[in-house]
């Protein structure tokens, strides 16, 4: 089930928010350590959803400052008026549920939620806490901690799996956001999710309309098969919503996440317990990954970069699709020469490859293939010399004039990358006329560097075409489908416009006001 918590600080705007909530919601929290001067009586007549009557006190995450007393007197007066749902903290819960003369009766109606919330940590005592909080009485156990590390996740899970009695259990932050979303394939009795942005109850809290809509959490269940995206940052990407979306279309029942990873080696270790079906990696793991899986295929060996996994019977097995996806986009900037030159189309063009990660390593190789002359330009040289020395191919400094007298110029480095959109890895007094600048980044995708190239006469390339091809190849790895390119470019670019526009928006209100 799916619960939006009330947050509003007066009476008339949580009757408003109660009924807007209740269009998407399964269940509404009531968060009364919110609202000034609270009338309950009105709020529980005007439901029409089940509701949660919660009243938080600052010591565990809340707004109430006031007395024990009367907190513990508001919740007995929701039990009194038959709420649906009434949340008490571990530690008060004796006022409820404790053989004492201050019980208040159940009527069969209330079901008590017992909660412990940490929001500091994962505490290594998960077990013996839930183990306290089952014994207290209550109907349903809540825990929620803070997550310091995406593996905290995992322990969530292990707490969910052994479970007998109905558990709400989940981490907070933006490491925690996963357990969230995956809630029914973890087994939590819900989960929560703002009405909008900015109506966030505790950190990490995404929108009804992202788990709904980018996630489709109606269409999980506890057989849904896990896949995601490793990588830091990840929040920018768009793969979540392509991903989701052709799941829908193509009827599977499957689940793309992101995954934010600091540890590759620890992420690949604890993870392997959730069975995820297969990965897409980005930055910075495409190379660290490698010597965490049990197999790479021939091609990503060779790259020595890995931007796709797939889980078979639990052997994990390393693909790389970005170098495929690099050659057809560069293949296809004059369409007419490249159809009559066919694979010759590249032979003999300088290209220049600013960076050595992940991607300049796909693109190069790939280009080796194609007999392309190639330069690596890294701003630190050793890394440069490292790829061009696997390459077979050139390597040279930035301040080398020499550097960018190229037919194509390729950037594969995140410089310029969503949010930072007024960055760009190249002056532009270096880009000339009818050069080919080709920027891998697809988010935005009309980067700074492209906009630069365009003004000063280049032939200019985004990276949403190779992220398209890439995406679908994935695809097909991971499922035995091939999706339909087009609509996975669709896609994006609705989500990608969608997303220029709101931050078009905004900046014209801070300038206006």
């Amino acid at each position: 089930m799916i619960c939006i918590p009330v947050i509003s600080n007066n009476l008339a705007d949580a009757l408003h928010d109660m009924a807007e909530a209740s269009k998407f919601a399964d269940i509404i929290e009531l968060r009364t350590d919110y609202i000034k001067n609270v009338d309950l009586k009105c709020l529980l007549e005007r439901r029409t959803k089940p509701v949660i009557v919660t009243n938080r006190p600052v010591r565990e995450g809340g707004k109430y400052d006031g007395s024990e007393e009367d907190r513990i007197a508001l919740l007995k007066l929701a039990i009194q008026l038959q709420a649906d749902y009434v949340d008490i903290e571990h530690d008060s819960v004796r006022h409820l549920c404790g053989d004492t003369e201050r019980r208040v009766p159940t009527t069969g109606k209330t079901k008590l939620i017992v909660s412990y919330h940490n929001f500091r940590e994962t505490p290594g005592d998960l077990t013996d806490i839930h183990k306290k909080l089952s014994q207290s009485g209550a109907d349903i156990v809540k825990i929620v901690t803070h997550a310091n590390n995406i593996t905290d996740n995992v322990r969530i899970y292990s707490i969910l799996q052994q479970s007998r009695m109905p558990t709400i259990s989940f981490c907070m932050g933006e490491l925690g956001i996963i357990s969230r979303i995956l809630y029914k394939r973890f087994g939590s009795y819900l989960t929560f999710a703002s009405l909008r942005t900015g109506k966030e109850s505790a950190p990490g809290q995404i929108s009804i309309h992202e788990l709904l809509n980018t996630y489709q959490a109606r269409r999980q269940d506890k057989q849904s098969a896990i896949y995601g995206l490793i990588g830091n940052p990840v929040s920018h990407s768009i793969s979540p919503i392509i991903h989701n979306t052709l799941f829908k279309e193509m009827n599977l029942n499957s689940i793309y996440v992101p995954f934010k990873v600091d540890n590759i080696g620890e992420f690949i270790r604890e993870f392997r317990g959730l069975d995820v079906k297969g990965y897409s990696v980005t930055i910075p793991h495409k190379e660290s990954v490698v010597n965490h899986l049990d197999a790479i295929d021939p091609i990503a060996e060779k790259i020595g970069a890995v931007n796709t996994i797939v889980n078979k019977d639990g052997q994990l097995t390393g693909f790389n699709t970005d170098c495929e996806a690099a050659i057809k986009v560069l293949e296809g900037v004059n369409q007419a020469s490249a159809k009559s030159l066919g694979n010759a189309y590249l032979k003999g063009k300088k290209v220049a490859i600013v960076g050595a990660g992940g991607a300049a390593r796909a693109i190069a190789f790939g280009l080796k293939g194609r007999q392309a002359q190639i330069t690596i330009i890294n701003r630190n040289y050793e890394r440069a010399q490292s790829l061009a020395g696997d390459v077979g191919c050139l390597a040279r400094k930035f301040d080398d004039i020499q550097a960018f007298d190229t037919d194509i110029l390729i950037n594969a480095t995140p410089v310029g990358m969503f949010p930072n959109i007024n960055e760009t890895p190249i002056g532009k007094n270096k880009l000339k006329p009818n050069m080919t600048v080709f920027d891998t980044i697809y988010n935005p995708i009309e980067t700074k560097l492209l906009n630069d190239a365009g003004s000063q006469g280049c032939i200019i390339v985004n990276g949403l075409s190779m992220f398209v091809h890439q995406a679908a190849a994935q695809f097909k790895l991971w499922t035995g489908r091939m999706p339909s390119v087009e609509t996975i470019e669709s896609i994006a670019r609705g989500k990608l416009t969608n997303r220029r526009s709101i931050i078009t928006n905004e900046s014209s209100f801070k300038k206006n006001y």
